[in-house]
């Protein structure tokens, strides 16, 4: 079958404001990516950027990648390995302790779920306000006051994860079909009714697959607020770097990395089983 070519010349002549560009469009993004650029040389002069520092300091990078060949663990590789083991419990403890805090949390933020609008706008905003602080800054006010060690790591994590979890619990309960919770109230069930059974079972599997991300990505918040004091890997880390035991600290980041890796193959493992499908 023969097929004859499109009649350009004819379709610019009936939509000429599709064909050809709008000049005030063009000028907008010219005006755009010049402000972007010179906001970005302004930044980079009053940052003092320098290529010359840099090139030397990458050279002192080379050095300590030299130095950190091979890794090796010393006499400390037990006090490492109950300090990993540390550092993973309170990424566990904290991401569990967030997560169940925050489930009724989500019901309460989601709209046309529970509560009204002032219930939903007071849990809504105080998601916003201790998600805002960075989990290193809880952890330094709590140090301050439930003193060193690893609760003061779980507290902060726990903390700064409500935030989170809050509001990706709301929008997760929010995305979910509500055709059976109809059903339900139609066939004479009652809003807990409608919890249990029409909202509850399709957003579990979502819900778990965001506590197990952040659980991988806490082990490695864990190990940043263990340098200020909060139990864990983190403070042997900083300890090491500090005495330039560089093929230690490159041994603890290995650790750090093979314990994360192992976290996400099971929690892809688990978020497969949950979902009730195979994992290839």
């Amino acid at each position: 079958m023969k097929h004859n070519p499109p009649d350009l010349a004819g379709i610019r002549a009936r939509h000429p404001h599709l064909m050809r560009p709008d000049p005030t469009s063009r000028l907008v993004t010219i005006g755009v990516v010049a402000v972007m650029v010179a906001l970005a040389g302004f930044a980079l002069m009053r940052l003092e950027f320098s290529f010359a520092r840099l090139g030397s300091g990458m050279v002192q990078l080379v050095t300590f990648l030299g130095l950190m060949v091979p890794p090796s663990p010393g006499a400390y590789a037990l006090l490492f390995l109950h300090a990993l083991a540390e550092t993973v419990a309170i990424a566990f403890l904290g991401t569990l302790l967030a997560a169940l805090f925050a489930f009724p949390l989500g019901f309460l933020a989601a709209r046309g779920v529970l509560g009204g609008a002032v219930l939903r706008f007071i849990t809504r905003r105080f998601s916003d306000t201790i998600r805002g602080v960075d989990t290193l800054i809880w952890a330094l006010i709590w140090i301050n006051v439930v003193g060193l060690g690893p609760f003061a790591g779980v507290l902060a994590i726990m903390t700064s994860d409500i935030g989170s979890f809050t509001k990706l619990f709301s929008e997760a309960i929010e995305a979910v079909d509500h055709k059976p919770a109809e059903g339900i109230l139609s066939a004479g069930g009652t809003k807990l009714h409608v919890l249990r059974f029409g909202i509850i079972p399709p957003v579990l599997p979502v819900l778990l697959s965001q506590v197990l991300y952040y659980f991988e990505s806490n082990t490695r918040s864990a190990t940043i607020i263990g340098i200020v004091g909060a139990g864990g890997i983190g403070l042997h880390l900083a300890e090491m770097i500090r005495t330039y035991e560089w093929d230690r600290v490159a041994f603890i980041i290995l650790m750090v990395l093979v314990t994360v890796a192992l976290i996400d193959f099971a929690s892809t493992r688990l978020r497969l089983a949950v979902a009730g499908t195979r994992a290839p």
